[in-house]
């Protein structure tokens, strides 16, 4: 896949990010509160991309033990990434990450964020500020001129400063004519080192933030990742285009 992408492509990615950026601003908020199941979230963001006349990609992506089933990954509390939504009722005092990818006349947004459910404690405040807040520090790194060890660094960095862990085994990546691009993004690592950032590029930046250790696991549904030792874990990700020697953030509603 071209790590290069033309004005007019990443004009077609920014209208598939909008569709996500409209979720997390104006549809999904309303609905998140206690008593809502994480099945009932995945069919109303279901509704509304396919009401935009895109598609749900998550829907169909191949794992270890099948297809994923819904049109929205969203992992509560000590998921980290890729939770398989069910009947699991959200309760007052719950986090839930909600990670949407949209395909809109063949091209990709990518965008992920986490909400509170009800009130929430300081620790779990603490998180989503500190999460959000590296990301948009990694974002800042996405110059021409720099490389992607600076974006990644950038996050760990701050992430660490804060008592915080950053996920090593899932990175962010490239983004826009698949779901899934090279190159890797990792939310970890020394400044100076991979590849150097260029116009053009269109990159997914997405720290995943634990309260504890960065080492995670697998449950048996072959999609859910979880904290090692069941402490709480944030995820916020944005879709950028770096255009003019600058990123510009694509799933950042207008």
């Amino acid at each position: 896949m071209r790590l290069i992408k033309t004005l007019d492509e990443i004009k077609g990615i920014k209208k598939a990010n909008q569709i996500i950026a409209k979720i997390y601003e104006d549809i999904i908020p309303q609905y998140l509160k206690p008593g809502i199941t994480t099945k009932e979230i995945d069919k109303i963001i279901d509704d509304y991309i396919r009401s935009c006349g895109a598609r749900p990609a998550c829907i169909g992506v191949p794992g270890p033990y099948g297809a994923f089933p819904a049109a929205t990954c969203i992992s509560v509390n000590e998921a980290v990434v890729h939770g398989v939504p069910n009947d699991r009722i959200l309760q007052d005092g719950d986090i839930v990450s909600l990670d949407i990818v949209t395909e809109l006349n063949g091209f990709y947004g990518d965008a992920a964020k986490t909400f509170a459910i009800g009130q929430i404690n300081e620790e779990s405040k603490k998180l989503l500020e500190i999460t959000e807040k590296s990301r948009e520090i990694g974002i800042e790194q996405a110059v021409v001129g720099n490389r992607l060890g600076d974006i990644g660094h950038a996050i760990q960095q701050f992430v660490e400063k804060n008592g915080f862990s950053v996920v090593r085994d899932f990175a962010g990546h490239g983004v826009g004519l698949a779901l899934h691009e090279d190159p890797m993004v990792p939310n970890y690592g020394r400044a100076g080192r991979g590849l150097k950032i260029e116009n053009g590029m269109v990159l997914a930046i997405e720290p995943m933030v634990n309260v504890g250790t960065y080492k995670i696991a697998m449950l048996n549904d072959g999609w859910t990742i979880v904290t090692k030792d069941g402490k709480r874990s944030a995820h916020f990700e944005h879709s950028i285009a770096i255009v003019d020697g600058k990123p510009v953030i694509l799933s950042e509603l207008d």
